[in-house]
């Protein structure tokens, strides 16, 4: 052991204290929306690390594109005013304008929701299929479908490198987004100025395409064979089209319907990856444990998971001169 100063003496003490007296700090929440808890809580100390093994997928190689679009939309109808308007009335500013996905919880099948799908053609291997002709597919994270591909890898194999393969994607955009639109108006009635929000359902249908390259593993120096899978996310920028009031935004006199063009911008981030299943020793602070509700009828209640017994290894014994470096 070295001749320590004071200074480093309370920094060793202040780490030792942290080790054993976890950080506790008040949060104002903000009771409209909510924050999440996943069960894990880490006081920053390394005692109780160990080691465990998980079985999971690996990313082999993955590759992330950008796709844009135009989607035009003609007298798209945003409903009535919300106040008796008159001939006279007309729509003097338009504060905002916004989209979203739309989507229908009460019925998934709904050809209105927006659907992002991507089609994929693979050059220099193949989507292995069942004797129908049909892809192969395993279940990946939230039930994404993954596909087996194939192809002779020996060569590359041989180099201990990997097999490239290249691949070319229709991405068709189908359903329909809601539209917000914040405005300002006049009526016949006075000369006040009010506010409303608008909203409307614009149909979608657009096709974008794109090329790609992946480097593919070894298909025979494993159990398993390797997997594609693809997801893509999309947001939408819509403005008057031109951004001229007058000429895009009508008011029908009799029945106060509001009716604009449209032009919203398709932005479309795709991402695909070829996987394959590992083995990961991994360093673990230990397991998930959410708080449970206050007991009232039963007087115990059964674990979710199987009690851990496996032997961990030693921890190691740690000297001050690793904390001050």
């Amino acid at each position: 052991m070295g001749v320590y100063s004071y200074e480093q003496y309370r920094k060793g003490v202040k780490i030792m204290e942290k080790c054993r007296k976890p950080c506790e700090e008040t949060v104002t929440i903000d009771r409209s929306c909510c924050i999440s808890d996943t069960g894990c809580s880490f006081n920053g100390c390394l005692d109780g690390v160990v080691g465990e093994c998980i079985f999971v997928d690996k990313v082999y190689d993955g590759v992330t594109f950008n796709l844009q679009g135009l989607q035009i939309g003609n007298r798209i109808s945003f409903g009535r005013l919300p106040t008796r308007c008159g001939s006279g009335a007309k729509i003097t500013k338009v504060r905002g304008i916004k989209a979203k996905k739309f989507f229908n919880p009460d019925n998934i099948n709904d050809s209105r929701n927006l659907i992002v799908t991507p089609i994929t053609t693979l050059s220099g291997a193949q989507f292995v299929t069942d004797c129908k002709g049909s892809p192969v597919t395993v279940p990946g994270p939230a039930g994404l479908l993954q596909y087996l591909i194939y192809a002779d890898t020996s060569e590359c194999d041989g180099k201990s490198r990997g097999t490239p393969v290249f691949g070319s994607q229709e991405v068709h955009i189908t359903g329909s987004i809601s539209v917000e639109m914040d405005i300002d108006y006049t009526t016949d009635n006075d000369c006040k100025t009010h506010r409303a929000t608008l909203r409307a359902r614009m149909p979608v249908n657009q096709t974008l395409t794109n090329f790609f390259e992946l480097c593919m593993p070894s298909v025979f120096d494993s159990t398993f064979l390797p997997q594609f899978t693809e997801f893509c996310n999309i947001a939408f920028f819509p403005r008057l089209r031109p951004q001229q009031i007058a000429n895009n935004i009508k008011i029908n006199p009799t029945t106060g319907e509001v009716t604009a063009d449209l032009a919203v911008a398709l932005c479309i981030t795709c991402e695909k990856k070829i996987k394959v299943p590992v083995q990961l020793c991994v360093l673990s602070t230990g397991f998930c444990e959410q708080q449970v509700s206050a007991r009232e009828v039963c007087p115990a209640f059964p674990s979710l998971f199987p009690p851990q017994v496996n032997i961990p290894h030693v921890p190691c014994i740690r000297s001050l001169d690793e904390d001050f470096e």
